[in-house]
Formats: structure tokens, C-alpha cells, sequence
């Protein structure tokens, strides 16, 4: 067996002892679905915060989950899964759904994009919304989408309370709107704002992270 595979072999077998203890494992099936913060994590548990904290860095140090600074609030982190984390593992959580709606603040890029993805990975019906819509898609957005091939509707950013509906499977794609929208439901994409750098790089970096995102969720959700 050369180094390389050695090193491989022992990243499978730390990632399969951080989950054989039940609460990592219920932690990583969370984190299948979206970003939580510690906070989110510990109400979603009822677990004491010293355990919890061992149960994260656990699950960071096998290589398993991440750790990310909120845009919104600096003092408030959130952890994802990582994107190699599953090689060889299967995730345990499935859900259902009628329609899944895709939000964030303005509705000029994260969600829009996000919907348009999902249109292309899913026959389950998209929309989006925003908390505090804009006047238009941003110009970045459209063009980020024309790169990689995809063509987003020439439609108005709307409102979150005129589209959304209490059956829809809701994916915050914003940490503001995360953060806002406390007891909401749904899950949430800790996705980085490309209107903050407004460079091509930026809604690049977006539009991958949440192309991933996508195909990851759509295997897992089914038609309600």
C-alpha cells in the first residue's frame, strides 16, 4: 500500500469513527441539508454547548464538516458539510416536497440562480422570493448564468409574502434573510454575496457553490 493510499484509507476510517457516535452522525445529516450555526445545532439537539463544541471540532478534525464567519454577523459562525465528506458514505435524510422555494434579501442573484439550477436538475416546480426585493436581477447574475450556459427568466425580483406558500420546501440562500426569517422552517445555504465584491469571479464562486448545492439536494428530494 504506497503513502498515498494510506492517508486515504485513514481519512475513511476517522470519518467513519466520528460517525459512529449517534449525535455526529444526526449532526451530519443536518448539515446534509444546509449550514447551521452552532446555536441552530444546539436547539436542534438539546445538547449541552461544551458537548456539542466536542462533537464539532470532532467532526472538523475528521474532515468531515467546516467552519465559516456570518456575513450578516461576524460573531456567529456556521458550519457546512464538506464537499469530499461522502466518499463511500451514504446520507440518511430524504425529504418531500410540492415546490421548493429559493430565497434571499434582494431576489437579484443567489435565488434566482438557485431556482433556475433547480429547474434544471428537478421536475419538482422552483421559485424565488426576497426579504427586501430589488428593482431588477443584477446584471452580474445574468451574465454568470450566461457563462455557464443557463438563461435566467427575464422577470421582476418579488416579494416573499406574495410567493411564497405554506406547503413550499424553503432553502435560505442568504445569511441575512437566514437570520431574519427566524422560525421559517426549510434549510439554509450559507452562500457568500457576489453583490458585496461585484466581480465576475464573485458570482463565479456563487453560481459553482450553489450548482453543487443543487445537484446534491435534488437526488434527495422527492415529489410530494
Amino acid at each position: 500500500m504506497n503513502i498515498e493510499a494510506v492517508e486515504v484509507f485513514q481519512a475513511r476510517v476517522a470519518r467513519h469513527a466520528a460517525l459512529a457516535d449517534p449525535a455526529r452522525l444526526r449532526i451530519v445529516d443536518l448539515l446534509t441539508l444546509g449550514d447551521f450555526s452552532p446555536t441552530e445545532l444546539q436547539a436542534e439537539l438539546g445538547m449541552p454547548s461544551n458537548l456539542l463544541s466536542h462533537h464539532l471540532r470532532t467532526l472538523e478534525e475528521a474532515g468531515l464538516a467546516k467552519r465559516h464567519r456570518s456575513e450578516a454577523d461576524r460573531r456567529r459562525s456556521y458550519f457546512r458539510l464538506a464537499r469530499d465528506a461522502f466518499e463511500g458514505l451514504v446520507p440518511g435524510i430524504a425529504h418531500d416536497a410540492r415546490r421548493v422555494l429559493f430565497v434571499c434579501t434582494r431576489n437579484s442573484a443567489r435565488s434566482q440562480l438557485a431556482s433556475a439550477l433547480w429547474r434544471q436538475a428537478s421536475a419538482i416546480p422552483s421559485a424565488s422570493a426576497g426579504t427586501h426585493p430589488a428593482d431588477s436581477i443584477a446584471a452580474g447574475a445574468v451574465e454568470a448564468a450566461r457563462r455557464h450556459g443557463l438563461d435566467l427568466p427575464d422577470v421582476a425580483p418579488r416579494a416573499l409574502d406574495e410567493v411564497a406558500d405554506e406547503a413550499d420546501f424553503i432553502v435560505t440562500v442568504c445569511d441575512n434573510a437566514h437570520e431574519e426569517l427566524v422560525g421559517l422552517g426549510g434549510i439554509h445555504w450559507s452562500v457568500a454575496d457576489p453583490l458585496r465584491v461585484d466581480t465576475p469571479a464573485a458570482f463565479d464562486a456563487a453560481f459553482e457553490d450553489i450548482a453543487h448545492r443543487v445537484t446534491g439536494l435534488a437526488a434527495r428530494v422527492v415529489a410530494a
